[in-house]
């Protein structure tokens, strides 16, 4: 097997450092969802509601605190906000807005650590059978090459088939290599997708309670 990829000619080193960069990414983000999922964060949600339905906010801030993942850090920022603006004595709609807005901008910047390094399976997805193809077709230029030397001298087109052959090898290479990027990170994607519906479902519970408590 490695002397049908060594065979694959230059292009097979791009091909190798994608696979690599691949591997890595996927191992990293796949490590990252795992620890996220099992962590129950209806549980989390009930309990942060739970303690500000008893006024203790430093209750809610502690459980925010003491919990990992995107949704402990959202609403960790929202009941923070909360607690200011309650001391302030402002209204609930004005609550309301400013918690929500609070919110929604840390729910993006934990999105931004959530998806980060997705962009490089699109980029090696993309770019890994179009190294393929190339390596392909260079193959297959040096090959007819051969095959015009080869009949100028009568030899045989043996060594030419065997050429083609190889030269097919950085196609198979590149489109296995892109597999193995694009399904785990359609797969990241759903995932991503459900954290950020939990996002928005535990910012309109917060802002729903400021409305309702008040």
């Amino acid at each position: 097997m490695l002397e049908h990829l060594l065979k694959g000619g230059p292009i097979m080193v791009p091909l190798i450092l994608c696979s690599l960069i691949s591997l890595a990414v996927v191992y990293d983000r796949w490590s990252a969802f795992r620890a996220n999922r099992k962590i129950d964060t209806r549980s989390l949600r009930s309990r942060v509601l739970a303690s500000l339905r008893k006024d203790d906010y430093n209750d809610a801030i502690s459980v925010c605190e003491t919990s990992s993942g995107p949704i402990a850090s959202v609403l960790l920022s929202g009941v923070r906000s909360y607690k200011h603006l309650k001391e302030k004595d402002e209204s609930s709609e004005t609550m309301r807005l400013v918690v929500g807005q609070t919110m929604e901008e840390s729910g993006a910047q934990a999105m931004s650590v959530v998806t980060k390094r997705l962009d490089v399976l699109t980029t090696i997805g993309t770019a890994a059978p179009l190294l393929g193809m190339t390596g392909t077709v260079t193959g297959m230029i040096a090959s007819f090459a051969g095959l015009a030397e080869a009949g100028s001298i009568g030899g045989s087109g043996g060594e030419v088939a065997n050429g083609i052959s190889e030269a097919m090898v950085t196609t198979a290479v590149g489109l296995i290599i892109a597999l193995a990027a694009v399904i785990p990170q359609s797969v990241f994607n759903r995932w991503s997708d459900e954290i950020e519906l939990e996002m928005d479902e535990g910012t309109s519970e917060l802002t729903e309670f400021i409305l309702t408590h008040h």
